[in-house]
């Protein structure tokens, strides 16, 4: 089967599905009638399905592993997941939050596959901060007053990520779904397959986590 939308996610193709991410699927008659497309194998049901929520999908895995062309990678792996896997989607969550599960799955399948290999994912100065192309070093080289608070501002930030690779993994998952991607307990819930209990007693850990480490920041 051949769809018509690309699935080589580079960072052109995110971006360009990023700025169709307003496309709602509430054309459709409903999701249910968006889902029964997919089903049958639908081409344009599919590359719509990308371009909603690739955006998101690969939003979340750049946080968890702060790897451009990981994340990259993992997203598309999720959306050929989803499409071997549609057929046995029961609607007892949103869309969104079955995809975020597939690619919740893939990004610790992919960590068990470093952790075998003895491979430890580190941060190199040149590392791009966050989602724009300045890095470390070119702001260190930066001078000024201005450039110093700027400075300061993305060293705390870089911290902050270096603090979430480091979490436990079962936190930043938490960590990231909900202060990052904004999802409810009950879509973290339902993404992680954990109660909502358990949802919140991880989120408080990460965050005690985090603060316990930056309070020198």
């Amino acid at each position: 089967m051949i769809f018509g939308k690309s699935l080589a996610f580079d960072q052109v193709n995110v971006s360009e599905a990023a700025s169709a991410a307003e496309y709602s699927i509430a054309n459709a008659a409903s999701e249910d009638y968006f889902v029964q497309c997919l089903r049958n194998g639908d081409p344009e049901a599919f590359d719509k399905l990308i371009l909603r929520f690739s955006p998101d999908i690969y939003g979340i895995l750049f946080r968890l592993t702060e790897n451009r062309e990981e994340a990259a990678d993992l997203t598309q792996e999720t959306f050929l997941s989803a499409l071997k896997a549609i057929k046995g989607f029961r609607g007892e969550s949103s869309l969104k939050t079955w995809l975020t599960r597939i690619a919740i799955n893939h990004s610790r399948n992919r960590r068990r596959w470093w952790q075998r290999r003895g491979i430890d994912r580190t941060f190199s100065i040149e590392t791009p901060i966050g989602d724009g192309e300045a890095t470390l070093g070119s702001t260190i080289a930066a001078t000024g007053e201005s450039a110093e608070a700027d400075l300061l501002k993305r060293e705390r930030e870089t911290a902050i990520r270096r603090i979430l690779l480091d979490l436990p993994l079962k936190f930043r998952e938490a960590v990231v779904l909900c202060d990052i991607e904004g999802l409810s307990y009950e879509e973290i819930s339902a993404a992680l397959d954990i109660s909502i209990g358990t949802v919140k007693s991880r989120i408080s850990r990460g965050r005690e986590e985090i603060r316990r480490r930056l309070k020198d920041f």
